[in-house]
């Protein structure tokens, strides 16, 4: 395997991604792997590879790159949005004149909604139980 050409991190609630690009080889078409495995074998809804592979689509790199991910954390969707937030970076760092359009998107954005802590006292964050009159 070659030296990745760049790399870049990207989070989403819990989810942690690290993002490596390298050129692609040859005519064979650009691979993403996530974890060792097959971004189809990793993300089975089109839902997730959609949006994982959103920044590639609006700049027409597709084909160019091939994309090595290692994600912990979190659950599907915020593994997904993490991915699609390292993707982002990374190709900006390669570069720089895609940030207006991958910022117009909102793509660079890091979308900090957390789950809210439970409180003591109630079920959940803000679930309160049962009141009782008598």
């Amino acid at each position: 395997m070659s030296k990745p050409l760049v790399q870049s991190t990207g989070r989403r609630k819990e989810a942690v991604a690290r993002v490596r690009l390298r050129p692609s080889e040859g005519d064979a078409a650009a691979t993403i792997t996530i974890n060792g495995r097959d971004v189809e074998n990793f993300f089975p809804n089109p839902t997730h590879r959609m949006i994982l592979t959103e920044p590639l689509k609006l700049t027409q790199l597709e084909e160019s790159y091939d994309i090595d991910v290692t994600i912990h954390g979190g659950g599907v969707t915020g593994q997904a949005g993490a991915v699609r937030l390292g993707i982002s970076r990374a190709l900006i760092e390669l570069d720089p004149e895609l940030r207006p359009v991958l910022k117009r998107a909102g793509f660079l954005t890091r979308d900090d909604r957390k789950k809210e802590s439970k409180k003591y006292g109630l079920k959940k964050a803000r679930k309160a139980p049962q009141y009782s009159k008598r």
